[in-house]
């Protein structure tokens, strides 16, 4: 197994105050996937998705996290809120492991924390009725009388911009924006502390992407939401965000405030992801950091950084070690031999 970056008794990359409590604290935490393989292939070889990640958010506080497809995000969103068990870490949510918390106390927390997921009628049953999929997690947590719930569901349907007579109705005959906002509203049904948006809108058209990141963040200010928001384009992370996280090949490379991040990026990784981002005056120079060569297997990771292949700014040091993610600047954290040059 591959040793994670930062110690368990180091403190997670955040930007609160020493002292203060975190809503959520993520501390080494990894997903290693076996590989199946031949009885002449030696020993067992396994895909590191996620490998070693640290960081903490707040409570009212919106955390981006981008990368590159494959990078580890989706399986980072999951391992949070244990859909899938992790292999190494701790998730603590207001202190408690997560990873270690019973089936029935697990249970009793996930009323606390919910996920927005990236195919919006993928998510959604089929045969349930829009009505009674709203329903169906408070009564699962026992929550209120029969007209309580249906008071709930048409209070929230009016919130993410639907009307009552859609309770009637089945998944496949709504919109995909439509589909999205009654994702949206199971979410939030429970009245949770912290939502987890895996690219709550890259199945959706253009047209409505706005309209659903408004939403959220609409929301997110109206019941002062924890909001770990997961997405490629980098503008409407900018846009919802008040710190941003960037991922390669199943670790952080870089974590800063929006500002910090967009004003000066320590990563080379981060740099090429924002030279990337179209600029809309034809007049106005771009500079594209094209990267070169292809990302190594997450089967067989080199000794040295991850990043080495690609970068344009590697030296031979960076053949000796995985640099480790360290606070460059006041909450600027970057993992980068080269990032305080």
């Amino acid at each position: 197994m591959t040793t994670p970056t930062v110690s368990s008794s180091a403190p997670s990359p955040g930007a609160a105050q020493p002292g203060s409590a975190p809503l959520l604290e993520v501390r080494n935490l990894a997903k290693y996937f076996p590989v199946r393989s031949g009885v002449l292939d030696g020993a067992a070889k396994r895909v590191h998705a996620v490998d070693g990640v640290s960081f903490r958010l707040d409570e009212g506080e919106v955390l981006g996290l981008v990368g590159e497809s494959g990078c580890g995000k989706s399986t980072t969103a999951r391992l949070i809120l244990r859909l899938i068990e992790p292999t190494a870490g701790e998730v603590r949510f207001k202190g408690e492991d997560l990873v270690a918390a019973a089936p029935h106390r697990l249970k009793a927390l996930r009323r606390h924390l919910q996920m927005i997921f990236q195919d919006p009628y993928a998510s959604l049953n089929p045969r349930m009725r829009i009505g009674a999929i709203l329903e169906e997690p408070l009564i699962i947590h026992r929550l209120g009388t029969k007209a309580d719930r249906a008071a709930q569901v048409r209070s929230l349907l009016e919130k993410v911009g639907l009307q009552e007579d859609v309770l009637q109705r089945y998944p496949h005959e709504f919109s995909g924006g439509q589909r999205q906002r009654v994702g949206i509203a199971r979410a939030l049904i429970l009245h949770p502390q912290l939502i987890v948006a895996d690219e709550p809108v890259s199945s959706l058209d253009v047209s409505i992407q706005a309209q659903i990141v408004n939403l959220l963040q609409d929301l997110q200010v109206e019941y002062r939401l924890s909001l770990l928001f997961i997405a490629h384009d980098l503008m409407m992370v900018r846009h919802i965000s008040d710190r941003v996280a960037v991922m390669y090949l199943g670790r952080l490379v870089e974590m800063a405030s929006v500002e910090g991040l967009f004003r000066r990026a320590k990563h080379p990784y981060t740099e090429a992801l924002l030279t990337a981002i179209p600029v809309p005056d034809p007049e106005v120079k771009h500079r594209n950091l094209l990267l070169e060569g292809d990302p190594p297997s997450p089967i067989d990771l080199p000794a040295g950084c991850r990043f080495y292949s690609r970068c344009p700014r590697r030296v031979p040091e960076c053949l000796q070690e995985d640099p480790p993610l360290i606070e460059v600047e006041p909450g600027h954290w970057a993992a980068c031999l080269r990032a305080t040059s």
